[in-house]
């Protein structure tokens, strides 16, 4: 196999069936391996890119305008500092335009170069969602070379090898090494980010599958002392800083993979009576622990924009969302409860125990980004920890 030159393109997304789009690269130069989905959400590209739950995917963007408000150190969600904790490429209609906000501190394309997001632009992307939609989420390689020389043959096989993100775990990769206390509140105009009350009302123990910063900054908002672990650490030791309450955060890959060693533990923190709190992969993991199963979507969810039904309240929300794995509804035993529901598809989109204060949701209640509709889920947790005593 030989590299070859293209005409005017500079940058390429090869697929496993062999389809090849050309466009112009942007960001890191190089090329990534990663499952292509689609993000319907209008706001926080930064967001998105940064979201650990992204991990070994390639986000393609259907909104065509991106790039428009730059982006910021304050509006990275990550926690982990390697860049391979996050999404490996992003896919854009049109090449990112100039930065043009007063928070701005860099265009998106340098900010994808320092990261090593290889990101492609000028292809037909209402094309690739209605692939996905028909087809499934497929495996690809995105690759940008200034000079447009690339080994198609090459890049397709890439992808053809690649086993996917069924029966991987991520999440220990995504995870911090250590346990630490985090101490920022949620954004507030004009201050910026708030500072906790000296005294917190509640401790909360995080198990970190690859928690977003905003889930931590709603947690001290609400008035919880915030100590983020390790995705393996065990429930005994969680149990031993005697938490109020437990939540069970967000990650990528496959809830069953990481199920192997954080179900367990999750079954045992249930037993104890603390309050459980899942959210996104969260959610999966007590579900599977609760006695569920969960399965492979064809395309996923991925966006801002989802309406999701609250069964206890009756009240339809928009929220954030993005998880390319869903719990079985049919697969949920007593005494577990369906909570919220997408309105999307039907699928399930929340669970809680009818006799334990334990709860979860497959969506984003964080809001980052997104719609505020849900970060009530964050002052029910509270309730539920005063409640408990």
């Amino acid at each position: 196999m030989t590299s070859q030159l293209l005409s005017g393109a500079t940058g390429v997304l090869a697929l496993a069936d062999g389809t090849v789009l050309q466009g112009i690269g942007v960001g890191a130069v190089g090329d990534a391996v990663g499952e292509v989905c689609f993000n319907t959400a209008m706001t926080g590209y930064q967001e998105i890119l940064t979201d650990p739950s992204y991990m070994a995917q390639i986000v393609a963007f259907t909104f065509p305008h991106i790039g428009n408000v730059g982006t910021n150190i304050e509006d990275i969600e990550q926690m982990s500092g390697a860049a391979e904790t996050s999404a490996r490429g992003a896919i854009f209609r049109d090449v990112p335009t100039a930065p043009a906000n007063w928070r701005s501190d860099s265009d998106l394309a340098g900010w994808m170069a320092r990261r090593g997001v290889v990101g492609l632009a000028g292809v037909d992307t209402r094309a690739l969602t209605r692939r996905i939609r028909e087809r499934g989420m497929p495996h690809g390689v995105i690759a940008h070379d200034p000079q447009g020389r690339f080994d198609l043959e090459a890049l397709v096989a890439k992808a053809r090898q690649w086993n996917g993100l069924v029966g991987l775990d991520l999440a220990k990769e995504a995870s911090c090494l250590q346990p630490f206390v985090y101490g920022e509140g949620l954004w507030n105009w004009p201050e910026g980010y708030a500072q906790p009350a000296p005294e917190a009302k509640f401790e909360v123990v995080v198990m970190d599958y690859g928690v977003k910063r905003n889930i931590l900054r709603a947690l001290t908002s609400v008035g919880a002392r915030a100590t983020v672990v390790p995705a393996s650490t065990s429930a005994e030791d969680v149990l031993a800083r005697k938490p109020q309450g437990v939540l069970l955060s967000n990650g990528p890959g496959d809830p069953s993979a990481t199920g192997a060693y954080a179900v367990p533990e999750i079954r045992k923190l249930v037993d104890s009576g603390v309050p459980v709190f899942g959210i996104c992969l969260g959610h999966q993991l007590l579900s599977l622990a609760l006695g569920a199963r969960t399965v492979k979507m064809d395309q996923g969810h991925h966006g801002a924009n989802h309406p999701v039904k609250d069964l206890t309240t009756g009240k339809v929300e928009i929220v954030s969302m993005n998880h390319g794995f869903t719990v079985d509804r049919d697969s949920l035993p007593e005494p577990v409860v369906e909570t919220h529901v997408s309105l999307f598809d039907g699928t399930n989109a929340g669970v809680a125990l009818k006799d334990r204060p334990v709860f979860s949701v497959q969506h984003h209640p964080e809001a980052s980004p997104g719609p505020t509709d849900s970060l009530y889920l964050f002052d029910r947790f509270a309730k539920m920890m005063a409640d408990a005593g």
